[in-house]
């Protein structure tokens, strides 16, 4: 199993933090993010399981965390390349993202919303703005995200060598999906 090695107490610290010591904030460490390259050579998924996600219905601040050997390939040697070559996962070895989210929610009402979410994501040691929308669903005391944007590689410093350039999409796309308890 994989555990997240960096400070996940001082995370949700930082995340949680308010003036007056109070949060309603959602908290989840099953979330879902996959990326997906397809191309006329060779289709590329991963996907991990293990992706910390967190909401704040108040301050409508929202994160995410990652470690990048979560990511599971449907071939070893994909993972193996990937993990060595690509994301230099001993070197970087976490992905996250902080922002908000605008566009109303209503965590008291069954009901789907819309909204944009706006942030910063740190990958391979870049950290790059992200925009996307996301829909929101509560749903018997469940708040449900799906969202999805993609990504350059190149954007983050990650080096597609020339031999294999055909075989990976130049945009990377990415999907999001989050079930939060209350």
């Amino acid at each position: 199993m994989i555990r997240f090695l960096f400070s996940y107490p001082l995370f949700l610290g930082l995340f949680f933090s308010s003036v007056d010591g109070f949060c309603q904030g959602y908290l989840t460490k099953t979330g879902f993010i996959g990326f997906y390259s397809q191309t006329s050579l060779e289709d590329i998924e991963a996907e991990n399981n293990q992706v910390y996600a967190l909401l704040d219905p108040v301050s409508h601040r929202i994160a995410f965390a990652l470690l990048i050997k979560g990511f599971i390939f449907p071939r070893e040697l994909m993972q193996e390349h990937f993990n060595e070559n690509y994301a230099e996962s001993d070197k970087y070895p976490k992905a996250t993202f902080s922002g908000i989210y605008s566009g109303d929610l209503d965590v008291n009402k069954e009901g789907f919303y819309q909204v944009v979410i706006k942030g910063e994501l740190n990958l391979h040691g870049v950290t790059k703005p992200i925009e996307t929308t996301a829909q929101l669903e509560v749903k018997n005391d469940k708040l449900l995200a799906n969202a999805a944007f993609r990504i350059l590689p190149e954007n983050f410093q990650i080096s597609i060598p020339a031999i294999v350039r055909d075989k990976i999409a130049r945009e990377i796309q990415v999907k999001v999906q989050v079930s939060w308890t209350r």
